[in-house]
């Protein structure tokens, strides 16, 4: 059953929600609405044109950051050097840029200016980041997401050279693991993202996971920007 939203940022318990339709449909896209979804589980996934539509899918595809998998090419061109990596720099084109991406089997995009603005107030409240490949000073490749605890929820990846966004991905993820989180939560399971060591599990495994890394002190807060956090020995 649908259920719609109220003034309040309480949502109904995903358990008992289909895994391959809405759970709830309305509300807004407040920072305090978007952050109580994200620690229950939940994100936006909706058209331009439709009424704010709340997810949490069954299966959920997750990677647990210390199992990543680096195909060896892509760690040749890791170490190469091939972009520089950048945190927290460039989140807005980031966003902008996935917005562009076609995606099989959609038409349009779900980024809508409404979308892009209300990541870019949980960026400015240091919960959503960006993870930048550059190339000669132009913005090339990267993606984004939002921190909770020990849990980086991916949204969106974009690249205009060749791997970039996997350049990213991986200095994302080595970092992730020096700093204490547990999961990626990639929502939707891709090619992409199992060569990496994605994997889809029942969505009440990755709930009580979810529930205890929610709180989870990590070596790098969540909350707050990780600008001057990059390192570049684990970008090699």
């Amino acid at each position: 059953m649908l259920v719609r939203l109220g003034r309040d940022t309480t949502f109904p318990d995903p358990r008992n929600a289909a895994g391959h339709r809405p759970l709830a449909i309305g509300g807004d896209l407040s920072v305090p609405r978007l952050l109580a979804a994200y620690r229950r589980g939940i994100f936006p996934w909706y058209s331009a044109g439709e009424p704010i539509l709340w997810w949490s899918l069954d299966p959920r595809c997750v990677l647990e950051v210390h199992q990543l998998r680096v195909p060896r090419s892509l760690a040749k061109r890791v170490r190469r050097g091939d972009y520089e990596i950048r945190f927290d720099t460039a989140f807005s084109e980031v966003v902008a840029r996935c917005a562009t991406v076609p995606r099989p089997g959609q038409s349009d995009t779900w980024i809508t200016p409404e979308v892009a603005a209300a990541y870019g107030a949980l960026h400015e409240a240091g919960a959503a980041h960006s993870v930048e490949a550059w190339h000669d000073g132009a913005l090339v490749g990267g993606l984004y997401g939002v921190a909770v605890g020990g849990v980086f929820c991916g949204e969106s990846m974009f690249a205009d050279a060749d791997d970039a966004s996997k350049v990213a991905f991986v200095t994302l993820v080595r970092h992730l693991q020096v700093w204490d989180f547990a999961l990626v939560d990639a929502q939707m399971s891709t090619p992409h993202l199992t060569r990496f060591g994605a994997q889809s599990v029942p969505r009440a495994e990755f709930l009580d996971r979810l529930a205890v890394l929610v709180d989870r002190p990590t070596a790098r807060p969540a909350l707050g920007r990780w600008t001057d956090a990059f390192d570049p020995a684990l970008a090699r």
